[in-house]
């Protein structure tokens, strides 16, 4: 018995404009990266210092590389295929695969003897202290 299904042309639109998406995918466009894939990365500052962290989901901890030289801090890694699991057997792979570089310049007030780095979860998380001189001070106004 044949099954009917609804004929839904956005749909079909919206799977094109993905797969334009995808090839013009602004990864290619960023200097000093991978080709292969980039991690996401989300960036926030407070009083205390900038913090990054990667959503390295599946990457181990001895597979990431983090420097931090002339005011750049650059992390490489891999994600490797399980080699043992054969790939003929897959119906589908959507997650990448490989190695990445991520390059972020950073402003001088960053003290690079106290970053730090931890991975948890699959979240790598990178913590740079600011400097103290940096760091904003309170003036007490003296009334006279």
């Amino acid at each position: 018995m044949a099954m009917m299904t609804r004929w839904e042309p956005f749909r079909d639109l919206a799977r094109i404009q993905d797969e334009v998406n995808r090839l013009f995918d602004d990864r290619a466009y960023r200097t000093g990266e991978s080709v292969g894939w980039t991690p996401s990365c989300d960036i926030y500052e407070d009083a205390e210092g900038v913090t990054l962290r990667f959503e390295l989901a599946g990457v181990e901890a001895k597979d990431v590389d983090v420097r931090f030289e002339n005011g750049v801090l650059t992390v490489r890694g891999e994600r490797k295929l399980e080699s043992d699991e054969k790939r003929e057997n897959y119906h589908r792979i959507e997650r990448s695969y490989g190695t990445f570089t991520r390059s972020f310049s950073l402003p001088g007030t960053l003290d690079p003897e106290r970053i730090k780095a931890e991975a948890k979860n699959g979240v790598l998380s990178i913590t740079l202290p600011k400097k103290a001189e940096a760091k904003p001070r309170a003036i007490q106004v003296k009334v006279s």
